[in-house]
């Protein structure tokens, strides 16, 4: 059993940053895969940034509307995967949503979620 714990939401101004990070217990295997995933009030979920593979052959994975802005990137230390968003625009106000596919297990995990709201 995998437990998610997203972090580092909250209100920022168009332009601003904020950094999300997802920590997971007991861990993350270099086989799992871990996304971070959006979802706006009347939207579906989509995806937003994909992260897997071992610290030299990390592969890594973008929503085209996040290229550039945000990035990804995992502490292999502290068991976590940030999310640093910058240049935040209002639609990319959603709550955000840490999703962890074990490599092991093929089961699939969702923590509960932090809200980002980008408005001045």
């Amino acid at each position: 059993q995998v437990q998610l714990v997203e972090s580092g939401g909250g209100l920022v101004q168009p332009g601003g940053s904020l950094n999300l990070s997802c920590a997971a217990s007991p861990g993350i295997l270099n086989s799992d895969t871990v996304s971070w995933y959006r979802q706006a009030p009347g939207k579906e979920r989509e995806m937003v940034a994909t992260i897997t593979g071992p610290r030299a052959r990390t592969k890594i994975k973008y929503v085209d509307s996040v290229k550039g802005r945000f990035t990804v990137s995992r502490d292999h230390v502290k068991e976590t995967i940030n999310l640093q968003m910058d240049n935040l625009k209002p639609e990319d106000t959603a709550r955000y949503y840490c999703y962890l596919k074990s490599g092991l297990s093929d089961n699939d995990y969702w923590g509960q979620g932090t809200q980002v709201t980008v408005s001045s």
